[in-house]
């Protein structure tokens, strides 16, 4: 017999395309348009109702970039169609491969109530099920004519990203706003033909292949092409066998679950996000009501509680979903957040704010965090998704890697600590599941856990820009349920699929570390100004908490409990993996720079409200620490006036064009041309910089990585590099109480730098002070410290502790991470001796091993700045500053300590009393990372401490009143099984393992 396949199916395709799908409505008649574009803002559903509307028709453009458009459609069913099934057909111009990319729209009834959404993939709005004739239509649809920025041709540069600087032009022309009979059996049998087309696509030659084709062929064959109205059920007679034949006892198992991955903020800004979140919840709640079977899924707090508070007419079906458990909330954090990034207090409040909103206003916890999109992983998250209470993980991204193949799908995920957690990769490599073929395909074909168990997940959904699962992937979830040569899909919770893959591997593969995202790399030093806001509200955060509840204990002041909440809110949702990488349009950033000019404003006043209220009234300076380090004779939250500084002074000496620096703890050569030549540790003798080169050397890259501007740097990058050496001007200035201060100046490009580099009495660091007016585009400044150390493996700070990579790149996997990740500080160390590198705003840095007479030294250098011009062709454009220091001598403790200082300055008011730290902990590698109110507002004291220096530890902890219980709390703050703890004379005894995260309730007497 001849083989026929590609005349089969190139018939299919032609009969599908042009014949079956045109056919899904038989009938149609033009709705009556009217119109009303405003001029601005979006309004609320109840002003864009109120709106004068005046007449417009199908073939009209609309819609300025970021606009919005309100249409009112009108029309009457004819008596002819009774009984028939009606929905309104509505074309606001889409292009179907660009669902949640561009123009949106959302349905409403004249009472406010929202229907249902309009997307590319997704234009039709149900009017009756079974029409009686000559019913009154009347529907309200607010259109957004969001631009698009990511179109067949993507990356370009578009000064369309942000309102201020976008076109006023009409970008789009609606096609079709009709009324229309649909045809159930012809739907049917478009994804019958659909599914089986994809499904034999999958097949290889064989009896079960031949006979799909055979039955496509017969169901053609009855179809006539001018009655497929008519014919399609015949037709769909012809494909009931194929249809009908039962999954193989092995196939592989996909659990499925409705979903949209709606991005907080991307190509959009936080305001149309909101809209995304309404307009996706109105079709899936839609939807649920259609199919029996089918269970949605959404993450982020945020995005539920921007439904409460601006779409409250979709919140409450919202909520009546989530209580009939058809509706699940996921994730349990704030926002779905980068986890590379934030510090560990802000990994602790996405889970406690998230799981937080979730209990108090649907009753329920998440028991896993779904993660399908952020950019790698930190090695920190095992121990705290346990010690928050979770027991599973999801996640996507991994499978983007450029050059290793991630070897699992469901493993253990072992932390630096040592917690694991049950972890699943769903093996089709997508969050955006169509139920395609290929993807069902995939699923089981490359699941890589085969041998011992037969389950993985399937995010169902248009997302990104949101939209979420259709009736055509539930109708393919149904004719995929138990199809031979098909893995079988079933909708399930993904608390079921864990339980059971769990249960099945009982013994899983264990991955050790980070879970390194090889790609979006950049992302660690994209919009530098988002990322320097992160980090210092972070910080300001935490010191607002520990002076409010030092003055609450102290004093009786009111706990500022709403003020902080609103104030995490805002960071944890900037924390987005949209946003703190840096990857979102020019608006976003816009916004978020100055949303983080507000936290820190309002941060600030908290802390000074706290510190006045501690001090009370009097002329002496009192001087706060609220570093967990002790800093000028100041212990951790210490207050006191403070005696004149006895450490010898910084002598200052001018030597051949330069400066040797010497404060009697290191001494630091500069040269000519401004660059660190030595910098020795005068108690051992020991030269950290490498023979014959320099330091703190600024060094230009061409940067034009393939794809993803904003995302990625390509490692061919470091093939061009410019060392810049040139020197406008070099000053020095010193004094007894604040060392040796050079001033440097230099211009490169279109951009100039100046730096302070600084050395103070005492201090074992060399401080720079830097300030770019950066004009570059397409570029990468990075910074050079090559290291007199050899060192076999970097040490970088992450959550509550560090992890090490090592130095070289014996394998792919080494070679790959060319570009690595770092918080406060990095340190390069070999026996006996190390230096590090502390930062204040600092992510992204890279180390290489150099080799000169046979002598291995370590560079280490630090990312500092980029000019990518998408999506935002003025990143980092303007004044930027970053702090940075070269620590001498270093080990582990010196540089958590000197990075902690780094990122907290002391503050000094005007008093009269001392204060004495509320809390205390002793024992090495002891580190207290908060000090705060519970979250339940009962008055007990919450205080976090952690392991910092990966080994065992034995400590105590003291408060500074008289304690009733204490209690060790999960980082929910929820008291964990083990009863209260015994209270010593000398406080709490504690013993935390390497790493170790610790959070203590504590419960004052009286």
């Amino acid at each position: 017999m001849h083989d026929d396949t590609s005349l089969t199916t190139g018939r299919v395709k032609r009969v599908l395309q042009e014949r079956v799908r045109p056919a899904i409505y038989s009938q149609s008649i033009p709705l009556k348009v009217s119109w009303h574009e405003l001029p601005g803002e979006p309004v609320t559903p109840a002003e864009g109702l109120a709106l004068d509307y005046s007449p417009s028709q199908a073939g009209t453009s609309w819609g300025a970039a970021w606009g919005t458009t309100w249409f009112h459609l009108q029309g009457q069913v004819p008596a002819s169609w009774a009984g028939r099934r009606v929905e309104a057909v509505i074309d606001l111009g889409f292009d179907v491969n660009l669902t949640g990319f561009q123009c949106e729209g959302l349905i409403y009834r004249p009472d406010g109530i929202t229907i249902k959404a309009l997307n590319p993939r997704n234009q039709w709005v149900p009017i009756a099920d079974c029409a009686a004739g000559d019913e009154l239509v009347d529907l309200y649809l607010e259109a957004a004519s969001n631009p698009v920025l990511l179109d067949h041709h993507p990356f370009l540069p578009t000064e369309q990203g942000d309102i201020l600087t976008s076109s006023s032009s009409r970008l789009y022309t609606t096609r079709r706003m009709d009324l229309a009979v649909f045809e159930p059996q012809v739907h049917d049998l478009s994804l019958d033909l659909e599914v089986l087309l994809d499904l034999q696509e999958q097949l290889p030659q064989g009896p079960r292949k031949m006979q799909i084709l055979q039955a496509l062929d017969n169901a053609l064959d009855v179809l006539d092409l001018q009655d497929i109205t008519g014919t399609a059920g015949l037709a769909r007679d012809e494909l009931a066998e194929v249809l009908a034949a039962p999954a193989e006892h092995s196939a592989h198992q996909i659990s499925a679950i409705g979903h949209s991955h709606i991005d907080s903020a991307w190509l959009w800004p936080l305001r149309e996000t909101i809209r995304k979140v309404s307009r996706t919840c109105s079709s899936m709640v839609e939807l649920l009501g259609d199919e029996p079977e089918f269970l949605y899924g959404m993450s982020s707090a945020q995005q539920y509680k921007w439904l409460k508070t601006n779409r409250p007419e979709v919140w409450d079906r919202v909520k009546q979903a989530v209580a009939d458990e058809r509706f699940l909330p996921l994730g349990g954090m704030w926002v779905e957040s980068d986890t590379v990034m934030p510090s560990g207090e802000s990994l602790v409040r996405q889970f406690l704010y998230g799981q937080k909103f979730f209990r108090d206003e649907f009753g329920v916890s998440s028991k896993g965090v779904w993660l399908p999109d952020s950019f790698g992983y930190s090695p920190a998250l095992p121990q705290l998704m346990r010690r928050a209470g979770f027991e599973w993980f999801f996640t996507q991204k991994i499978s983007w890697n450029q050059q290793n193949k991630f070897p699992h799908h469901s493993f253990d995920w072992e932390g630096i600590d040592g917690s694991r957690i049950f972890s699943h990769f769903p093996s089709m490599d997508t969050y955006n599941s169509q139920l395609s073929g290929e993807e069902v395909a995939k699923a089981s074909r490359q699941f890589r856990e085969a041998r011992v168990t037969n389950n993985s997940i399937a995010p169902v959904g248009w997302g990104d820009g949101g939209g979420g699962t259709t009736r055509e992937m539930t109708g393919k979830a149904k004719r995929l349920a138990n199809l031979e040569g098909s893995a079988k899909v079933a909708w399930e919770h993904p608390n079921d699929f864990f339980d059971r893959a769990k249960a099945e591997l009982p013994h899983p593969p264990v991955w050790v570390g980070e879970l390194y995202l090889e790609l979006h790399r950049a992302t660690l030093t994209s919009q530098h100004q988002t990322k320097q806001g992160n980090r210092r509200t972070e910080q300001l955060l935490v010191e607002a908490e520990l002076w409010a509840a030092t003055a609450t204990a102290y004093t009786g002041a009111e706990y500022p409990y709403e003020q902080l909440d609103e104030l995490w809110e805002t960071v944890l949702l900037h924390q987005f993996h949209d946003i703190l990488p840096g990857t979102s349009i020019a608006w976003v950033h816009r916004e978020v720079v100055a949303r983080y000019a507000q936290v820190i404003e309002q941060a600030e006043q908290l802390i000074l409200q706290a510190q006045q209220r501690l001090a009370g009234t009097g002329s002496t300076a009192i001087t706060f620490n609220g570093a967990a380090f002790t800093r000028n004779d100041l212990v951790f939250g210490e207050a006191k006036a403070l005696e004149s500084d006895t450490a010898a002074a910084v002598q200052a000496t001018a030597v051949d064009g330069g400066y040797l620096l010497d404060n009697g703890i290191i001494r630091v050569a500069i040269n000519a041309q401004g660059l660190i030549t030595s910098a020795v540790d005068l108690a051992s003798g020991r030269e950290g910089i490498a023979p014959g080169q320099e330091a703190n050397l600024l060094q230009l890259h061409q940067d034009f990585p393939n794809m993803w501007d904003a995302w990625d740097v390509d490692k061919y990058y470091r093939n061009q590099v410019t060392d810049l050496r040139d020197l406008d001007s070099m000053e020095l200035a010193s004094s007894e109480d604040s060392g040796a201060v050079i001033t440097i100046k230099r211009s490169f490009s279109k951009s100039t730098v100046v730096q302070e580099v600084s050395l103070a009495p005492g201090e074992r660091t060399v401080q720079i002070s830097q300030s770019t007016d950066w004009h570059e585009a397409e570029k990468f400044l990075k910074v050079a410290f090559p290291l007199d150390v050899r060192a076999e493996q970097i040490i970088a700070e992450t959550q509550f502790g560090y992890h090490k990579r090592v130095t070289h790149v014996n394998t792919s996997w080494e070679a790959a991470k060319f570009e690595t990740s770092m918080h406060r500080f990095a340190l390069a160390e070999e026996p006996g001796f190390g230096v590090g590198l502390v930062n204040d705003s600092i992510y992204g840095f890279d180390v290489t091993r150099d080799a000169k007479d046979a002598q291995v030294t370590t560079t280490m250098r630090l990312s500092l700045l980029r000019a990518p011009r998408f999506p935002d062709p003025q990143t980092d454009q303007g004044m930027q500053t970053h702090r940075y220091g070269l620590v001498v001598g270093a080990d582990v403790a010196t540089v958590t300590r000197e990075g902690a200082l780094l990122n907290s300055a002391e503050r000094t008011i005007l008093g009269a009393e001392p204060v004495a730290p509320l809390v205390r902990v002793a024992g090495e590698g002891l580190v207290v990372s908060s000090v705060k109110l519970a979250a339940d507002r009962s008055g007990d004291l919450v205080v976090r401490v952690y392991e910092s220096l990966g080994r065992r530890a034995n400590g105590t902890l003291q408060l500074n009143l008289p304690l009733a219980s204490a209690t060790t709390a999960s980082l929910l703050e929820d008291p964990l099984d083990g009863g209260p703890l015994e209270l010593t004379e000398g406080g709490l005894p504690l013993a935390l393992g390497p790493f170790e995260v610790r959070t203590l309730r504590l419960t004052t007497a009286g």
